[in-house]
């Protein structure tokens, strides 16, 4: 019964990720519009878009390899299954072996490439100035991110998703400097894997937001909205690892719990909506950021992970 219901919860773990994803890039940009005192969009309005281009034929470019027609795929096949290993109502899951942070960082970074390697293919300006500040902040953001999972895992002694939200949950951690660290570091690595804050030149003023729309502006039709749910899976991704790693209560037990994956499923929600409203009220009280304050904020997340690492390992040798 143990293993058809770790199927069973996978299954419905996965189809959960894809129907939030779009509601949860919605929600948030419901959220904004509201608190600027705009009326907004409806938050299912990213999936109707979608849809909408999966009807249309993409047009390519006559230069065009099959890097631009393969990179949609391989990005939103990556963001599906980085999303698959997160946990989210429950434990227990078909994938919980494998569901691992380092596995998960590089499902994110194998999405990235994709990005970048799509940018570049067609040879247009915009996408090489997109691809190259895409790779440049990832070498900064992919230290801090497996920083902040070192931290972690010395403290549950696992890099495993699973292992970690299950000392967290039974608060076998406690609160720690380190973890508090920790949790800023992936924060300011979550926004910009997810580029929410729009980036610009103040030489120019032209090249708002030219980081990772740069390297879609040759896309449409199907390979558009591939994407744009490979983005909103991955913020959606996001958003549940902070809930799994740092707000694990609620989450149902391993095994066949219908009624306990009812409370999970309502746990996660509302978690889930927290860190929208989060979201959605940072960006609101954050126009932009100068091209040239991402390395330095990135850096400053990068330094955060490490001093938490650092603490926590000279804590622990002197314990």
């Amino acid at each position: 019964m143990s293993l058809a219901s770790g199927f069973l919860t996978q299954l419905l773990h996965i189809a959960l990720m894809l129907a939030a994803a779009p509601l949860v890039l919605g929600g948030v940009r419901w959220l904004k519009a509201r608190m600027m005192g705009r009326t907004g969009a409806h938050p299912l309005q990213p999936l109707v878009d979608m849809l909408k281009l999966l009807r249309k034929r993409p047009v390519l470019a006559d230069n065009a390899s099959w890097i631009s027609r393969a990179a949609p795929y391989v990005a939103a096949g990556a963001a599906l299954a980085a999303a698959a290993l997160v946990p989210s109502f429950t434990r227990g899951m078909a994938f919980a072996p494998v569901a691992d942070l380092v596995l998960v960082a590089g499902l994110l970074a194998l999405g990235r490439v994709a990005l970048a390697l799509a940018g570049l293919d067609v040879g247009t300006a915009f996408g090489g100035l997109g691809a190259a500040r895409e790779m440049s902040f990832a070498a900064l953001a992919e230290p801090a991110l497996l920083i902040a999972v070192l931290s972690c895992a010395i403290l549950a002694g696992t890099t495993g998703l699973e292992g970690i939200a299950a000392a967290f949950q039974e608060g076998a951690l406690g609160l720690r400097v380190s973890l508090g660290l920790a949790l800023l570091a992936l924060l300011a690595v979550a926004v910009a894997e997810n580029a929410r804050i729009p980036v610009d030149n103040p030489a120019t003023h032209l090249e708002l937001t030219m980081v990772h729309e740069a390297m879609i502006l040759e896309a449409s039709g199907r390979h558009l909205a591939l994407w744009e749910a490979a983005s909103a899976l991955r913020l959606t991704l996001w958003l549940a690892l902070l809930a799994a790693v740092f707000l694990p209560f609620g989450t149902a037990p391993a095994g066949f719990a219908p009624l306990g994956w009812v409370f999970g499923l309502l746990a996660w929600a509302a978690k889930m909506a927290v860190l929208c409203l989060a979201l959605a009220a940072f960006e609101s009280a954050i126009a932009k950021m100068r091209v040239f304050r991402v390395p330095e904020f990135l850096g400053v997340a990068l330094l955060l992970g490490l001093l938490g690492a650092i603490l926590l390992f000279v804590s622990t040798r002197l314990a």
